[in-house]
């Protein structure tokens, strides 16, 4: 086993939420599911999010400067799995999905909660970009978390 594979086996033991990323920029909207999210700090409020180097929705968040962490609930694996795909292109994954523009970043229906956010830093992490993102806004929906375990959408 190669030791990128035998890290991400190991790691899959911490149960994480799922999130999808979005942001709006010049071309529309775009995003992207991940599970690499946290917050930072109370005060100020700042969340970090990491961002796979390929990904199409980093370029989007450079531009726009802007991005929602948009809480996934059980129920929404198909969700997860749209904004997932490196297959679907961005207009391909919204229009899998009703959301709003709200605080000039896009929010799903459905989201067990939401921050908007201001882009305050991008810093290198091997093949992830680590966004740094200072909350203006945030929501909460109603439900149960949505979890992943061990390679699996889980639910508490």
């Amino acid at each position: 086993m190669d030791d990128g594979r035998r890290f991400r086996d190991t790691i899959g033991h911490f149960a994480t939420g799922v999130c999808v990323v979005t942001a709006v920029g010049s071309d529309g909207p775009a995003g992207l599911t991940t599970n690499a999210m946290s917050s930072l700090s109370l005060d100020p409020p700042l969340v970090l999010v990491c961002f796979d180097n390929a990904s199409r929705t980093l370029p989007v968040v450079r531009e726009a400067e802007r991005f929602a962490v948009n809480v996934l609930a059980v129920g929404q694996e198909e969700l997860a799995a749209t904004f997932a795909s490196k297959d679907l292109m961005p207009a391909e994954k919204f229009a899998a999905v009703t959301h709003s523009v709200d605080h000039g970043v896009p929010v799903l229906d459905g989201a067990l909660a939401w921050l908007a956010c201001d882009l305050r830093a991008l810093h290198p992490g091997g093949d992830h970009t680590i966004g740094v993102g200072a909350v203006t806004q945030m929501g909460e929906g109603s439900g149960a978390p949505l979890v992943f375990y061990r390679g699996e959408y889980r639910s508490l």
